[in-house]
């Protein structure tokens, strides 16, 4: 089960998608107040929205033709790094300039206790599906990094899962790990979406398969694939750490790592168009452009 969110109008509705492509309008404002009439009610996500998959709630239009929105305006999103092989590589390759049979931080990192976790966005610079991301005026090797997202609550329980585009300035962070933050953050630099695969729904999210494309041209560039199997860090354990000391909100984001990292000559362009996509959950298009 899916959870969209479009535009009719002015008007910002909420739906499911059942897995065999049926939508249907839901009463709920957002989300968030999904999740706290379920608890309210003393049920399961899954129960409140099938009691709303009714003939006169169902959307008869193609509901893949709607305008969609962000699914969730997530206050605040978060990102682990180093959590899968790939990763731990691309950064070593960034740190030492290519001498690939060195040691790194990134390493101790990897292997250690406690996981790399950075603050990345807030709603304000969080864009949806199909909106523009943007590259950074300063940096000249950026890259997107395609994620499984956890949408969490204040408690810390995952109830969803959601695709993410973590870009990332690979000169900036290889340069000095002190320059973390202005290679993660700046306008338009993450995007979620385009759909909020409830999490009771999802048999293994050890199992996801995650494929990014990037178009150039009309022309696919980049076509990589690989899985959250692959994942070196448990999503509980990312969550707990995220949730020590500090104060979670409802809708929180975690992204959890990426193990797609593009070619080492590629970087992204003005006009390129990003496509993220992961098993049961959806595609996250965003095309690419100069950061004004």
């Amino acid at each position: 089960m899916r959870i969209i969110r479009f535009l009719d109008g002015e008007q910002k509705w909420l739906a499911a998608v059942t897995d065999d492509e049926q939508a249907y309008r839901l009463p709920q404002a957002d989300f968030i107040t999904l999740i706290h009439q379920s608890r309210e009610q003393g049920i399961s996500p899954v129960q409140l929205v099938e009691s709303a998959l009714k003939p006169v709630n169902r959307l008869t239009e193609d509901w893949t033709s709607l305008h969609f929105i962000n699914p969730i305006d997530a206050p605040e999103v978060w990102a682990a790094g180093v959590t899968y092989q790939r990763s731990r590589e691309a950064r070593n390759y960034e740190a030492t300039d290519g001498k690939l049979d060195a040691n790194t931080f990134y390493d101790k990192v990897y292997d250690a206790e406690r996981p790399e976790i950075f603050f990345k966005s807030t709603a304000a610079r969080t864009v949806g599906p199909n909106e523009a991301v943007t590259l950074r005026s300063d940096s000249t090797w950026q890259i997107p990094e395609p994620e499984l997202g956890l949408v969490i609550t204040s408690d810390g329980s995952i109830v969803g899962y959601i695709v993410g585009n973590d870009m990332s300035c690979r000169d900036i962070e290889g340069e000095n790990p002190l320059y973390l933050p202005q290679a993660k953050i700046w306008r338009s630099s993450c995007a979620i979406g385009p759909a909020i695969r409830l999490a009771e729904t999802v048999a293994n999210p050890y199992d996801l398969d995650i494929v990014c494309e990037i178009y150039r041209d009309s022309k696919v560039v980049v076509n990589s694939e690989a899985s959250t199997s692959e994942l070196n860090r448990k999503l509980d354990e990312l969550v707990s750490f995220l949730a020590r000391d500090n104060d979670l909100f409802d809708g929180t984001v975690l992204l959890t790592g990426t193990n797609i990292v593009p070619p080492n000559d590629f970087t992204l362009q003005p006009g390129d168009r990003i496509e993220i996509t992961i098993s049961g959950i959806g595609t996250l298009v965003n095309p690419v452009i100069s950061n004004r």
